[in-house]
């Protein structure tokens, strides 16, 4: 992994984490005493070492989401729901993209006890393995010709395999990172992570977009979308050694227990900071229901209403989420510069606006789907950037790897699992500018939260 990491830690230096590179992070007791191997007396673990292993891991989660989201417009509503209208094959394939979101919070619940009990290596081996498992298997699904509802019977139980396996992939490293990060570089280090996202939806809308441009529209739907399943185990083995190449050390687990980094006990964690589990879930509401305003929403309303043909659509998804790349990455320095709940409370203003406005873009032909795409993600990233590091930094250390577990999950849950589904059933009912409605509320709810967050001293703006 050695060479993986070395080019992920050139990409780093050349996309602007180079400021990370002079700085090292050393264990507690990790001095002459202390050295396990090596010709140094010493041992640390530098930032970019961390980072490379949090954005290949997150890289890795995002490839295996957006891969199902592809095809839960393109492919499920003919290979899974073939006996029912396309509008409606789509609404049940955006229901199994919601199980997941369901499952996730079982899921770390589920991993954080192997944590407690067996130790982290053994729950990211786990989780990743059944990540992986349950994410080849979709790509071996018969199809309902073949196999009848049972086809959709047995997408369903390995979604929720999927959603379990990504409760258990959370690590902690990425509020490690941002815990470690120098005085007036938080902002920095916390949008890392998030760097996966949009990376991950580029590697995916490539590949679908590469086999449709490659095979006839029957190959691609007998076989071709399997393909896509199959890389994502094989990206899940990279993610795997390259976390466990650093969660597996000695200094790491010193690191976790010098900054609390542990599990706690879910009902102690809701006990001692339930107000700010219930706050901190709708601090990043607006972010993830954005989330899948840019990147799913607008898949499915083009496949279903326009002529527009999925090979230049995925393109356009590919370079937008170019630039939210570097929306992200200007996040760390405007979150530095202006403060973190500062920025998050202007992007949820403007998420609430791109609520408002943004749909009428889809219906205004090709330049109008090019502006929603590029204004949607550059939004996007924005907040996304720093969504992460807001829910780390809202708890005290004792509940902090907990805590931030559960506000994510339940976060992502009510923002990104049902805004697909929901505003695909507003704008079909109701009309394109109602698709907005159900982001709208989340921006208010983000504004509202964020906004109290500050009034009553949490740690929103750490």
């Amino acid at each position: 992994m050695r060479p993986v990491q070395r080019a992920f830690g050139t990409v780093l230096d050349q996309i602007g984490v180079a400021f990370m590179s002079g700085h090292s992070i050393s264990a507690p007791g990790a001095g002459r005493g202390s050295a396990k191997s090596g010709n140094d007396a010493s041992h640390s673990v530098s930032p970019s070492d961390i980072a490379v292993g949090v954005i290949i891991g997150r890289t890795s989660e995002f490839f295996d989401f957006f891969v199902f989201a592809i095809a839960s417009v393109i492919v499920f509503p003919q290979r899974i729901f073939p006996f029912l209208d396309p509008l409606t094959g789509t609404l049940c394939s955006f229901a199994l993209l919601a199980l997941a979101f369901v499952a996730r919070p079982i899921g770390s619940l589920i991993f954080m006890n192997i944590d407690r009990r067996h130790g982290r290596v053994a729950k990211l081996t786990t989780a990743l393995f059944l990540m992986g498992t349950a994410t080849v298997a979709m790509g071996l699904v018969p199809s309902h010709e073949t196999a009848g509802i049972w086809a959709a019977v047995i997408l369903a139980v390995l979604r929720i395999g999927q959603g379990l396996a990504l409760g258990g992939a959370w690590d902690g490293m990425p509020a490690l990172l941002a815990l470690n990060a120098p005085a007036g570089r938080r902002g920095r280090y916390a949008m890392v992570p998030q760097l996966g996202a949009p990376i991950g939806l580029i590697v995916a809308s490539l590949l679908f977009a590469y086999l449709i441009a490659s095979l006839t529209a029957e190959d691609f739907l007998s076989w071709g979308w399997r393909y896509p399943f199959f890389v994502a185990f094989a990206v899940n083995v990279v993610a795997l050694f390259a976390r466990l190449r650093i969660v597996a050390t000695d200094e790491f687990a010193q690191l976790y227990e010098s900054r609390e980094l542990q599990p706690t006990r879910i009902r102690t964690t809701l006990r001692q900071d339930g107000r700010t589990i219930l706050l901190g879930i709708f601090v990043p509401l607006a972010t993830f229901a954005m989330f899948h305003m840019v990147t799913v929403y607008p898949l499915s309303w083009i496949f279903l209403y326009t002529d527009e043909t999925m090979l230049r659509f995925l393109v356009i998804e590919a370079v937008a989420a170019c630039f939210g790349i570097l929306a992200v990455l200007a996040s760390g320095w405007l979150a530095d510069r202006f403060g973190r709940q500062r920025l998050l409370f202007w992007t949820a203003l403007m998420i609430g606006g791109f609520a408002i406005l943004a749909p009428l873009l889809l219906s205004a032909g090709h330049g109008g789907e090019i502006v929603y795409m590029l204004s949607g993600f550059t939004i996007l990233g924005l907040s996304f950037g720093q969504s992460s590091g807001a829910v780390g930094s809202l708890f005290e250390p004792r509940n902090r790897y907990t805590g931030s577990a559960i506000v994510s999950d339940l976060s992502w849950m009510f923002g990104a699992g049902f805004a697909p589904l929901t505003a695909l059933v507003l704008s079909t009912w109701l009309g394109l500018p109602a698709a907005g409605l159900y982001l709208l509320s989340g921006a208010v709810c983000s504004v509202v939260a964020i906004w109290l967050a500050g009034r009553l001293d949490f740690r929103t703006g750490a």
